[in-house]
């Protein structure tokens, strides 16, 4: 069997773009540099006395001095009362969330209409009363530790406006299934597989997921970049059409292009190398085409493997993928302002509304989005069906894991300089523009959350104030603001992250993402697409230090600033913000440098919980157990009774009716349960379907799980701070081993 193979970084990058493409100077970069001039030179300005600009701030300086009353707050005996609106808005959260714990029309709306107007409050006290313009360098800081905080808030801002009007799709599903499952609405679909050297064994329980699927009219197609005999040979094997073509222009656009033009199918269905469907994904999905508006069809991306962040820190059963978030609940929300993002797999399109817009767009990284917009322009709907209906590979380290998100901003922000931008192409409304916008301004978070790791440094080491806040403000005004958007968070977003979970993975990765997203800005098309490796396995620890050089730096900054601010807070300041700040930047920077340790993953293959009566036969002799956990090339039995076995057994899965041959690698008493672990041995083309279909293809298995609350998220990041005693322990650290 093959395993994975390193590829060559020039093989890897494939090109997309003509090289006059990268060369030329782009109307968004040039926009964004009159922009950062245009500050740059009212700074200088300012710096060097010129008398027009100081003068512009000794006014804007009084003006904050004297803010208008309705910011000021009130003058009470007892400042404790101050405390009173945080408390009862909390209060009031909490009274929403008991009487609707998933969030329902109106619950989402009245909480929303508070978040908006605490918003706007907490804006407008920044604005009116904060800055701190009495001289240029605190005044540098103050106006672009606002900026930044803009920039971070504006995908938020429209977040909240877009919460208004969500859709949920499982009625209508319901629906327009109807027809398809009695057999009245069965148009052809053609199922493409694009893959670029990803393992054969990955592959392989893709195409027989895919032909596992509840649906008659259907033909599969592996699209084999890689040009490989031995791919070639393994889709004879199973039964599927191979497709290949002669070179690899545009990457997989042009691969998914070049199968189009060789198929005919009604509906077209993209699934990633290890993506396999539920057998139902069909059912669900294709009867939308009954509405002849609908041009495409996409559901969520799961994961059958923890991401490397949860796996490194020893949470997969606590921690929810990154993209749950995304696909939870930024996708629904789009549905209801018409922009749907189309995420590259697990997606139903209608060919003739493909072929209407060119089929896959090849300007950029990203043809699935554009794709998207592209259709979207036409008039064509954008369906989203929130229902897990498949599951794939997760990166499996953390340089992987990084590499792909940076993929992923080269390809979104690349819509500044092509024809698909959607905040210009003729055919969006309004509403479909400003959901896009969230879209492209996420990826800009990057640069205010790396901002905001400096901004206590300056408070300790330069006596630098950049909010003049006294502590009745930060009651009356702040806390309100932020408590309330910290309590309602998880609940907005179906408990798919926590805000301070959320932020330990945007600081794991706001390094390398705010410099590729200036690359992007200033050289749009400077590099090709590189594919995520999958299918890894290693048996050591690894260490990412390249990743992990920015963060001990601030890390040791943060810890100094802390400490300094702890003994000698900083004088003449109305609130000694660096002490509570770089205490937090400590603690997450901490936890995120623990994220970068890859752990050993000696096996290429997932184990899953799997529950199942179980018959062992053993020098003709039967005993029954149950399965603890199974995975293609092994399982776990536990026995009630301690048994003298074979090594060599016949298994069998009752409630199944699948019979396999293992052999015992380990046997050992947990719980007073006699465990095996047992290993495959000759399978057989029909024995790995049975298990592909138990593993991967069960409607409704891939269940949701709840993100921790935010204390909980405070307790587990306090934990991690921890962890790393464990290696000096004396009790050895456990390897599941064969």
């Amino acid at each position: 069997m093959q395993t994975f193979r390193p590829i060559s970084e020039s093989k890897s990058k494939l090109s997309i773009l003509s090289s006059s493409s990268a060369l030329s100077l782009q109307p968004a970069t040039v926009i964004l540099l009159i922009t950062i001039g245009s500050f740059t030179v009212v700074i200088f300005s300012w710096l060097l006395g010129n008398t027009y600009v100081s003068e512009l701030f000794a006014q804007l300086h009084i003006l904050q001095e004297n803010p208008p009353t309705w910011l000021e707050t009130p003058q009470l005996n007892n400042k404790y009362y101050l405390l009173a609106p945080t408390i009862l808005l909390f209060l009031s959260a909490q009274i929403i969330i008991k009487f609707s714990p998933q969030p329902k029309t109106w619950s989402r709306r009245i909480v929303v209409s508070i978040l908006l107007l605490l918003t706007i409050r907490y804006l407008s006290w920044r604005v009116l009363s904060t800055l701190n313009l009495s001289n240029p360098i605190d005044g540098i800081f103050s106006l672009t530790l606002l900026l930044m905080e803009l920039l971070a808030m504006s995908g938020s801002i429209l977040q909240l406006l877009m919460m208004f009007n969500i859709k949920e799709r499982h009625q209508e599903a319901d629906r327009y299934s109807q027809r398809v499952r009695e057999g009245k609405y069965t148009p052809s679909v053609d199922i493409l597989i694009p893959t670029y050297n990803e393992p054969d064994f990955i592959l392989k329980r893709t195409i027989i997921g895919c032909q596992a699927l509840d649906y008659p009219n259907k033909k599969i197609y592996l699209l084999d970049d890689t040009r490989r005999p031995e791919i070639k040979k393994l889709a004879q094997e199973l039964g599927c059409e191979y497709i290949t073509r002669p070179d690899n222009s545009h990457a997989k656009a042009g691969n998914l292009n070049h199968a189009i033009a060789k198929t005919k199918g009604q509906l077209i269905v993209v699934f990633d190398a290890d993506f396999i469907p539920t057998t139902n994904f069909l059912t669900r999905t294709v009867g939308f085409f009954q509405n002849r508006k609908v041009g495409l069809v996409q559901t969520p991306q799961s994961f059958y493997n923890s991401d490397p962040i949860a796996r490194n820190l020893g949470l997969e059963d606590t921690l929810t993928p990154e993209e749950e978030v995304f696909y939870r609940h930024t996708q629904p929300m789009k549905d209801g302002a018409g922009s749907v993002v189309c995420a590259g797999t697990s997606f139903i399109v209608r060919r003739d509304a493909l072929q209407e817009i060119g089929c896959f767009v090849t300007e950029s990284l990203s043809e699935d989005y554009f794709t998207g917009i592209g259709l979207s322009a036409k008039g064509y709907e954008l369906v989203y069906l929130d229902e897990k209906l498949s599951a794939g590979l997760a990166a499996e380290s953390i340089s992987a894991h990084i590499d792909q998100r940076l993929r992923w901003v080269r390809g979104t922000l690349q819509a500044f300089f092509i024809q698909y931008n959607p905040l210009t192409i003729p055919g969006l409304k309004l509403r479909q523009r400003l959901g896009h916008l969230e879209g492209l301004l996420h990826w800009f978070n990057c640069i205010p959350r790396l901002f905001f790791l400096l901004v206590p440094l300056t408070y300790t080491f330069f006596l630098i104030e950049p909010i003049r806040a006294n502590f009745s403000e930060v009651i009356y005004i702040f806390l309100p603001y932020y408590i309330i958007q910290l309590s309602v968070f998880s609940w907005l977003n179906l408990r798919s992250r926590s805000a301070i979970l959320s932020d330990l993975y945007s600081l794991v990765q706001c390094f390398p993402l705010a410099l590729t997203v200036i690359k992007v800005m200033l050289n749009p098309f400077s590099k090709g697409f590189k594919v995520t490796p999958k299918g890894l396995s290693r048996d050591k620890f690894n260490y990412n230090w390249q990743l992990a050089f920015p963060l001990i730096i601030f890390l040791v900054l943060s810890t100094f600033s802390f400490a300094v601010s702890l003994l000698n807070p900083p004088p003449g300041q109305n609130l000694n913000l660096s002490l509570f700040w770089s205490g937090y930047n400590v603690m997450t920077l901490s936890a995120a440098l623990l994220t970068l340790l890859d752990i050993p993953k000696l096996s290429f293959y997932e184990w899953f919980s799997y529950q199942s009566e179980v018959q062992i036969v053993s020098n003709n002799l039967i005993f029954r157990g149950y399965t603890h956990k199974l995975s293609e090339e092994g399982i776990e039995i536990l026995l009630s009774q301690s048994v003298d076995l074979d090594k060599n057994i016949t298994i069998n899965l009752i409630q199944e009716k699948v019979t396999l041959q293992g052999y015992i690698t380990r046997t050992y008493v947990q719980d007073r349960y006699l465990k095996l672990v047992v290993k495959f041995a000759n399978l057989s083309l029909s024995q790995h379907r049975s298990l592909i279909k138990m593993l991967y293809c069960r409607p409704g298995q891939w269940q949701r799980k709840s993100t921790p609350g935010e204390l909980e998220s405070v307790w587990i990041l306090w934990q991690l701070l921890f962890r790393p005693l464990q290696f000096f322990s004396k009790k050895p650290l456990l390897v599941n081993k064969f």
